[in-house]
């Protein structure tokens, strides 16, 4: 399992929200600088978002975003406001090396079908849900502003066999939130889906990490000869991302590799 330090961008500058909210945020400086710091600490990616694109669809801090890909040395995954195939192309070329549609994946799946194809190991989706009262999850689009009306379930069904690299899995209600991730709801995602899960939201130590790394579900058992079962395989974690820990000093990106080297 890899670890995935997080840079949100809003007006040009590294932020944390709380659960999405515009209005619960904490500034964290230069993303560029930022991210040389999560780089020279070793990690292997950065997943970076637009913010102000995620919410209102115009790249208006795309320029930063290519910027972080330029200053380092690491893969960058990055997210917020894909909408169409020259966003993609336009971070490719300008040295992202996977994008993540949001909304885009719900209103247009077969564009990101399409996508997927035409980009093989660089088009992932990201899915953010929200527990209902019921414990129904709902998935958010448009900056986590709207309801879809559609289950993690659904979506990932929607999108079955489209050759993605991944999937971001984000529990909105625990995002930035520092109380530990969603371990049953991501348990739930693994068990409906071939596609690596990359998981958000919660992440607050070196247990957190830990506890995701170690995550196992079991695939089968299958039929085997004269009636007996054949072991389960298994299905765990791709990644996990985590934001505010990092840069709140709870946790270091040290820390972090190595519980997904020891754990995972």
């Amino acid at each position: 399992m890899d670890l995935y330090p997080a840079i949100d961008i809003r007006e040009g500058g590294a932020v944390r929200l709380v659960q999405g909210d515009f209005d619960r945020q904490t500034t964290y400086g230069d993303p560029v600088e930022l991210a040389g710091r999560f780089a020279a600490a070793g990690a292997r990616w950065l997943h970076v978002v637009d913010l102000d694109a995620a919410r209102t669809g115009t790249p208006v801090n795309r320029s930063v975003v290519l910027a972080i890909a330029a200053a380092v040395d690491i893969p960058v995954e990055t997210g917020g406001g894909v909408r169409t195939g020259d966003d993609v192309r336009q971070l490719l070329e300008g040295g992202v090396e996977r994008v993540v549609f949001g909304t885009t994946a719900l209103d247009r799946p077969d564009l990101v079908r399409s996508l997927a194809t035409e980009f093989p190991g660089q088009v992932a989706v990201g899915v953010d849900y929200r527990v209902g009262t019921s414990g129904v999850t709902e998935v958010a689009v448009r900056g986590w502003g709207e309801g879809s009306g559609r289950t993690v379930e659904e979506v990932l069904a929607t999108l079955d066999g489209a050759g993605l690299a991944a999937v971001v899995v984000t529990a909105i209600d625990r995002d930035g939130m520092l109380g530990g991730p969603d371990i049953e709801g991501l348990r739930q995602v693994l068990a409906s889906t071939a596609v690596p899960v990359i998981a958000s939201g919660g992440v607050s130590s070196v247990r957190d990490v830990a506890a995701l790394a170690s995550l196992r579900v079991p695939v089968g058992p299958v039929g085997g000869p004269a009636g007996g079962a054949v072991p389960a395989d298994e299905r765990r974690l791709a990644g996990v991302i985590t934001g505010k820990a990092l840069v709140d000093g709870r946790l270091s990106v040290e820390e972090g590799m190595a519980a997904c080297a020891r754990f995972g």
